[in-house]
């Protein structure tokens, strides 16, 4: 079972329209997301049980889309990937393409308890996680000053408890 199968039903009242979803891992939150992959995400693995298209291969750091066009961009288990010094960049680059009143919608590790996790089980956690102190609070910091406000946020999840959902809505208007 895939993070993002854990997470669908909650994510799907914002999943709607034109939407990205972006490190997608042959899991898409829906059938409808553009996906977007890097190509050894897209081609270096064995086909998932999903047998999804990556439709764009490429860094989710530079997204192929105008400003505001997208109803929503979807990412799971992405972001804490980057540097720390990335990730500011990166989230406004996401939130660029989303439509006023569109969403941003994030499913992500908090990263102290997946380490927990990971040492309770005897297992080795993500090498590819970046940030030791990865987390809501850490997200909620790093949004502020963005265009878009917090409307929902659940730590821990029900059914992935290292990890965290948010869901942001971009600005209807760029006034104050």
């Amino acid at each position: 079972m895939s993070e993002t199968s854990t997470c669908k039903s909650h994510f799907a009242p914002f999943c709607k329209g034109n939407g990205a979803d972006l490190g997608f891992g042959d899991d898409p939150i829906n059938e409808t997301a553009i996906c977007i992959d890097r190509a050894e995400g897209a081609e270096g693995r064995a086909p998932g049980p999903y047998l999804h298209p990556t439709h764009y291969v490429g860094d989710v750091r530079h997204l192929p889309f105008r400003n505001g066009v997208l109803d929503y961009v979807f990412s799971s288990h992405v972001l804490e990937d980057f540097p720390e010094r990335e990730t500011w960049p990166v989230l406004l680059e996401w939130l660029r393409v989303i439509k006023p009143g569109g969403y941003l919608c994030l499913f992500l590790p908090d990263q102290p308890t997946y380490a927990a996790h990971c040492a309770a089980r005897g297992a080795e956690p993500n090498r590819a996680h970046k940030i030791a102190h990865f987390g809501l609070d850490y997200v909620k910091r790093c949004l502020i000053g963005a265009p878009a406000k917090v409307i929902s946020e659940t730590f821990p999840f029900p059914g992935n408890a290292y990890s965290f959902a948010i869901v942001l809505q971009v600005a209807t208007n760029t006034k104050g």
